[in-house]
């Protein structure tokens, strides 16, 4: 269990990462999810111990490591740009905390082996990593993660220079992967989807806030305050008024479908202003009365800037929010 209890940081004066605290267990993933600038990867390098909080501490299974140096914590750390040793193949490369633990020869080629086959790179072995792509390096990275056999596996966006396919494969696989070994898993990433995806416990950061901690379902479709509903949304989240003007009512653009309101569903006019097709999936970006709202829709459509429109959501699907930014 890794436990962060009332840890912040400021430098000169300016705070980073306001005061947080949240509970991450070992068998479950635990996913930081927030934009850039959230400070995803400053409590990733707190959690390491290659930065020391302002106030605070971390704890691993009851004991205060927040003053314990990164070689005694045991910590396997991949980030989204890959670091390799250029001199080593592949295989020296994922060997080589292996080599620190004093493990024998054969001990040492089955790990490196049985990890190499699980990311798909045991036919690379004998490499360089110049002789490798990008996302064949970047998972050559994670290999040694996973063997190192690491109290705390910390993943800063590790999936990001992946081909889709490999992404997808390695988002489902990598937490199974890890909590064999029973290593708590942090695994920060930008995008909600991903976050869903892994499952286990999300945090959802903004601006240095932790503005909700839970399990990924729960913090998605039912965030307690604004900031987790705008951190969990991609596209943007829809926004208007909330009655008499206070408070805010909002809906993901998935939910908000072209046509007349029916029964149980709220109506809007609005104004296309452009469209974007990415293959599968078309973003409509519309105008309501000043306010910019994104439509997505499932297919290619076709719509002329400067059309106007009826659109509509379910009632359910709507988020409402107080003065304060609270969940009504």
């Amino acid at each position: 269990m890794l436990s962060i209890e009332d840890v912040a940081l400021s430098h000169a004066g300016t705070p980073i990462l306001h005061s947080m605290s949240m509970e991450m267990a070992a068998d479950r993933p635990n996913v930081l999810l927030g934009a850039t600038g959230a400070g995803k990867t400053t409590l990733l390098r707190i959690i390491a111990g290659l930065e020391k909080p302002s106030s605070g501490r971390i704890c691993l299974n009851g004991v205060d490591i927040t003053d314990v140096t990164p070689r005694k914590r045991n910590v396997a750390m991949v980030y989204q740009s890959f670091i390799n040793y250029p001199q080593y193949t592949v295989f020296e490369n994922i060997a080589s905390p292996l080599k620190v633990r004093g493990l024998g020869r054969e001990d040492i080629r089955a790990e490196v082996e049985r990890a190499a086959r699980q990311l798909r790179i045991d036919a690379f072995l004998d490499r360089k990593p110049a002789e490798l792509s990008g996302g064949q390096q970047q998972r050559v990275a994670i290999a040694r993660a996973i063997v190192k056999k690491a109290d705390l596996v910390l993943l800063d966006e590790p999936l990001a220079n992946l081909d889709f396919k490999l992404r997808e494969e390695l988002r489902a696989e990598l937490p199974g992967i890890l909590s064999e070994q029973g290593a708590v898993l942090v695994y920060a990433t930008s995008e909600p989807a991903e976050a869903l995806s892994i499952g286990g416990a999300t945090a959802a950061l903004k601006e240095g806030r932790l503005a909700q901690f839970g399990p990924a379902q729960d913090v998605y479709r039912a965030p307690q305050n604004i900031e987790a509903a705008e951190v969990c949304s991609d596209p943007p989240l829809n926004t208007l008024p909330g009655p008499g003007g206070a408070g805010l009512t909002a809906f993901r653009g998935h939910h908000l479908q072209p046509g007349e309101a029916g029964e149980g569903e709220t109506g809007f006019d609005v104004t296309v202003t452009s469209i974007e097709i990415t293959g599968s999936e078309t973003f409509v970006h519309l105008d309501m009365n000043g306010r910019r709202w994104v439509m997505l829709l499932h297919g290619v459509r076709a719509y002329q800037p400067g059309t106007r429109m009826p659109v509509h959501v379910g009632e359910e699907h709507l988020m409402r929010f107080d003065a304060a930014g609270r969940r009504g």
